[in-house]
């Protein structure tokens, strides 16, 4: 049975294993090699998309959970990288290695859609479950408290 999945606003049918993890979906099947694969067991926040804009871990998730709902990656925040956070990110050189600053804008998007004024204590709750091995979390709050006070909406 094909799974339909609606993946940054473009339709997509799966006919495989439902029970794969849509970060391999995303990844080997579909090409879009921006979520990271970090842990893999849903322990680090590589991996972040949103699910009906909600962050998921994808490395986890199947894609039978996918089934018939929106899912954002990174490549669909912002095609062409002007997300006022992928901004900010550039502006503040957030990132150091860079590998896990995707999951990391995407932790952010989802915060700033549910709350666009958050305190240091909502970004350092929201954030807490993306880790960063450079440590850039002094820089990861600057770039989003900045997309507040710029008054951008993500």
């Amino acid at each position: 049975m094909a799974t339909t999945v609606i993946l940054n606003g473009t339709e997509h049918r799966f006919d495989g294993d439902t029970e794969m993890p849509l970060l391999w979906y995303l990844r080997d099947e579909l090409g879009l090699t921006g979520t990271k694969f970090g842990c893999g067991i849903a322990q680090c926040g590589a991996c972040t998309v949103h699910i009906d804009g909600a962050p998921a871990l994808a490395c986890q998730t199947p894609v039978a959970v996918a089934e018939g709902r929106q899912i954002t990656t990174i490549e669909g925040l912002s095609p062409t990288g002007d997300h006022p956070l992928q901004v900010a990110w550039r502006e503040l050189n957030v990132a150091q290695c860079g590998y896990c600053q995707t999951g990391q804008i995407m932790r952010a998007a989802a915060l700033l859609q549910e709350n666009p004024r958050p305190s240091d204590a909502d970004i350092d709750d929201a954030m807490n479950g993306n880790l960063c091995r450079c440590g850039t979390y002094p820089r990861i709050r600057a770039a989003i408290k900045q997309v507040v006070s710029k008054g951008s909406r993500p």
